[in-house]
């Protein structure tokens, strides 16, 4: 009897140990996506978080109306755009970020939150940002999945908050007023963009 239950201790005990060591190798990938996700705005998103000293906290709606969204590229690849947003020096970020080759949707910031991501204190305010993978003279980034799987987030955002689906509401980087930067660029396919959105 004693050498059962002593057998049983070494066999739970080994069971234990083997569990710990099979989950090292995800404590080791540990990073920004691994915190502890809150409920996502656009559910079919992951969470992926911005550092806090790249947006400031807010509770919109009610503090700001939220009456645009304003689409961007990103000048760098989905992982590098990722890690920028979580680095606290950059003092930059955007709500979303959609990868080219799946159109694969993360969140960073809370869409009650103000990313800082047009330049324009009041734009920031009043918008929610999307980040798209890709370069502006690289036409090949903007992919059929990274089209659709934008416009089905822009579409839900603008359900959400009473947004009209034109291009007054719907803008670029471009569009905002002092700002140098030229995304989304001529290779963005607006009319296809928006009627997505509209069909969405």
């Amino acid at each position: 009897m004693e050498k059962k239950r002593a057998l049983h201790h070494l066999t739970r005990r080994g069971l234990l140990k083997g569990a710990a060591l099979a989950a090292a190798p995800y404590a080791l990938l540990s990073g920004p996506q691994a915190s502890a996700q809150p409920s996502l705005d656009y559910p079919d998103g992951e969470w992926y978080p911005a550092s806090s000293a790249n947006y400031t906290v807010s509770s919109r709606p009610s503090a700001y109306t939220i009456d645009r969204v304003i689409i961007h590229v990103t000048q760098e690849t989905y992982i590098r755009a990722l890690n920028i947003f979580s680095n606290p020096e950059k003092q930059v970020s955007a709500h979303y970020v959609v990868r080219s080759a799946d159109g694969h949707v993360t969140q960073c910031v809370r869409e009650a939150d103000v990313a800082w991501h047009a330049g324009n204190w009041d734009y920031n305010t009043r918008s929610i940002g999307i980040e798209h993978e890709g370069w502006v003279d690289q036409p090949s980034y903007f992919t059929n999945a990274l089209y659709e799987q934008s416009a089905l987030l822009t579409a839900t955002i603008c359900a959400k908050y009473g947004i009209p689906r034109d291009r007054e509401h719907i803008i670029g980087h471009y569009q905002v007023p002092g700002t140098d930067h030229t995304d989304p660029g001529v290779n963005w396919d607006w009319v296809r963009y928006i009627r997505l959105v509209n069909f969405a």
